[in-house]
C-alpha cells in the first residue's frame, strides 16, 4: 500500500509534541518522508533520540507541564530549522479515572498533561507563521468526548475543549492565512493501548464491533490526515474537526 507525499511540505518546518512514541512517531516520520524538517519534542529522551538519529530529525527533550521549558524548546527549534510552517500539537494522556474518586490534583493534571500546553505552543508560534504569511496548526482531539466513554471524563472534557479551541483561533487566524484544524482518532492500537487498554483478543474485537470498517486503526491513518491539514492542498479547509475512526459508533 502506498500513500501520498505532499511536495509542498519539502523544506518547511514542522513541530511535532509527544513525537517520540506511538501516533506522536508516526506524525514525526511521514512528515520527514515527505521532505519536511521536523522539531519533535517529548518527554521520552531515549526513544526520541533514537527516533531523530534514525530519521535524521531533530529531537527536544521537553515537559511540557513546564510552559517556560516547552517556550524555549519551541524557540531552540526555531534557532535550529527556521520558523514553523505547521505545528502537530499531539501530546496526551488517557489515563482513566474513577469519577466518583478524582481528585482536584488528579483533574488538574489531566488538565495540564493534556490541553494547557496545547494552547500555549499555539501561542509562542502563531508568530513564526505570521512571519512567514501562512500556516497550519492541527491539535489532537479524540472520539472520547462524542462517544462518552466512561472513566475518561475529565480526558474527554479536555478532548473537547480542543475543538472549541480550535474553532475559536482559526476564526482569530484566517485573516493571516493561518489555518487550525483537529483530529479525533478512533480507536488506535499503539504499544501503550494494547500494554494498558487493549491486552487480550477480546477487548480488541469488542473495538472492531464498533466501527463499520474492519480493519483497525494504525498511528499512519493518522498522519497521513495530518499530512494533508499541513500542505497546501487542504488551503481552503480551517475551523474543522475531522475524526479518523473507521466508522465507529
Amino acid at each position: 500500500m502506498s500513500f501520498t507525499r505532499y511536495e509542498s511540505l519539502n523544506g518547511r518546518t514542522v513541530i511535532v509534541t509527544g513525537g517520540a512514541s506511538g501516533i506522536g512517531a508516526a506524525f514525526v516520520r511521514a512528515f520527514a518522508e515527505s521532505g519536511a524538517r521536523v522539531g519533535f519534542l517529548d518527554l521520552q529522551e531515549d526513544a526520541g533520540a533514537g527516533l531523530a538519529a534514525e530519521l535524521g530529525q531533530m529531537f527536544v527533550r521537553c515537559d511540557l507541564m513546564d510552559i517556560a521549558a516547552l517556550r524555549g524548546a519551541l524557540e531552540k527549534i526555531r534557532a535550529a530549522l527556521g520558523p514553523a510552517a505547521a505545528l502537530v500539537n499531539n501530546a496526551a494522556n488517557d489515563q482513566r479515572y474513577d469519577f466518583a474518586a478524582i481528585t482536584p490534583e488528579e483533574f488538574d493534571r489531566t488538565v495540564t498533561v493534556n490541553f494547557r500546553h496545547v494552547f500555549f505552543a499555539a501561542q509562542a508560534v502563531v508568530p513564526q507563521m505570521k512571519e512567514l504569511g501562512f500556516g497550519s496548526i492541527i491539535n489532537l482531539s479524540s472520539v472520547s468526548w462524542m462517544r462518552g466513554i466512561p472513566r475518561l471524563e475529565a480526558y474527554a472534557a479536555m478532548k473537547a475543549a480542543i475543538v472549541g479551541f480550535t474553532r475559536t483561533l482559526a476564526t482569530a487566524l484566517g485573516p493571516d492565512r493561518i489555518r487550525v484544524n483537529a483530529i479525533a482518532p478512533g480507536t488506535v492500537l499503539t504499544e501503550r493501548q494494547r500494554r494498558l487498554w487493549f491486552a487480550d483478543e477480546a477487548a480488541i474485537a469488542a473495538a472492531r464491533a464498533q466501527q463499520c470498517l474492519p480493519d483497525m486503526i494504525a498511528p499512519e491513518d493518522i498522519a497521513n490526515l495530518a499530512l494533508f491539514l499541513a500542505a497546501d492542498d487542504s488551503r481552503m479547509i480551517t475551523k474543522q474537526c475531522l475524526s479518523v475512526n473507521a466508522g465507529s459508533f
